[in-house]
């Protein structure tokens, strides 16, 4: 199994949703970053249950650094962190075994594993292993700022509902630590009205989440296999229920002509190189053009619900209905942004520290 992401900069995430405890590596990071422990909670909070449109499992999250840190800032070596599980209920599990959920990993891990993988909870795969991948980010997100570059993210849709536009240069920083990020407020009760309605029904929706991120040099990427694009979708596909990912105005532009595609380049006031319009997302040739980097990620609906599905006993190799019991999500979209943002954190950290070396980050 790779749980490991990166070339300079690497994280590997260990643990499963019902064992002891879940955490995180990080290993090529620069001594001397500053461990804010403030932003990091800041994070966690955003990827933590809110109310009745999640889940019911409440975790503190509690981070132990257990190497890699000393007097709040990193030393240079791997950064082990670990976080306690503690609001576990297995039983909620014990009917399903053996049986695959729709839309989860259940069959597929059996078939990889041969039927020694952790199962309680979705096991590895659960995106309770998501909480560990935010810490490492927050930690990476916070040097990243200090030098001058901003990640945020809004829900662009959700279960139908379209959000406005971002407009990146302005809209960044005031989203990065909204709870619930969107750039007109007043559709955040619909949205969550919705969200209710499927959880009523025993049922859940999806959405579209859109990240831009601003103050990346120009320069940063490699042509071919390890495009900015390449490595960041890479990353969003780890996500769980991240099943679509596009950069600029992505799939649109297939329908546009050259002229109306293409980002005019021109000199502004101050002597910079910027472009006209930024339908590329901020790439260009796999490499960073120095405007905001925009991408969008599809978020389907969370699997585990409780209407009543078929499927089959993977064990016993038969035919047979599934309900799922238990406190799941009714929507993880708002959730699963705190997830996008750390990911893109670490990427684009990774890119920056191959680019300039490994000290940059702490410069």
């Amino acid at each position: 199994m790779k749980n490991t992401f990166g070339n300079v900069l690497t994280v590997t995430l260990f643990g499963e949703s019902h064992g002891e405890a879940i955490g995180a590596v990080i290993d090529g990071i620069a001594p001397g970053v500053k461990i804010d422990k403030d932003y990091i909670d800041t994070k966690m909070a955003l990827r933590r249950p809110s109310g009745k449109i999640s889940t019911a499992r409440s975790e503190k999250d509690e981070i132990v650094f257990e190497s890699g840190v000393y007097e709040g800032h990193t030393t240079g070596t791997p950064i082990c962190m670990v976080i306690k599980n503690a609001d576990t209920h297995s039983s909620d599990y014990s009917s399903l075994a053996g049986k695959a959920r729709p839309g989860h990993a259940d069959f597929p891990a059996f078939c990889k594993y041969h039927g020694f993988e952790d199962a309680r909870g979705g096991g590895h795969f659960s995106g309770r292993i998501t909480a560990a991948l935010v810490a490492a980010g927050a930690i990476v997100q916070s040097a990243l700022k200090e030098k001058g570059i901003a990640i945020g993210t809004h829900i662009s849709r959700l279960a139908g509902i379209s959000d406005d536009k971002m407009n990146p240069a302005e809209d960044v920083e005031k989203l990065e630590n909204m709870e619930f990020p969107l750039v007109d407020r007043s559709l955040e009760e619909k949205m969550k009205a919705a969200i209710m309605q499927a959880r009523v029904e025993g049922d859940s929706v999806g959405g579209i989440l859109e990240t831009a991120v601003v103050g990346m040099p120009a320069g940063v990427g490699e042509p071919w296999f390890d495009t900015v694009e390449g490595l960041l979708s890479h990353a969003l596909f780890s996500v769980p229920a991240v099943k679509g990912v596009e950069f600029g105005d992505g799939f649109a532009l297939a329908d546009m002509r050259g002229s109306e595609s293409n980002d005019a380049y021109r000199v502004d006031e101050s002597g910079r190189i910027i472009t006209e319009t930024n339908s590329n997302g901020g790439i260009g040739g796999g490499i960073t053009n120095g405007q905001p980097i925009v991408f969008r990620c599809a978020v389907k609906p969370t699997p585990s619900i409780v209407k009543k599905q078929d499927t089959v006993d993977f064990v016993n190799v038969c035919n047979t209905e599934i309900a799922i019991k238990g406190r799941h999500d009714p929507c993880i979209v708002h959730r699963a942004r705190a997830v996008v943002d750390a990911v893109t954190a670490l990427t684009l950290a990774d890119m920056l520290s191959l680019r300039f070396g490994t000290d940059w980050l702490a410069r």
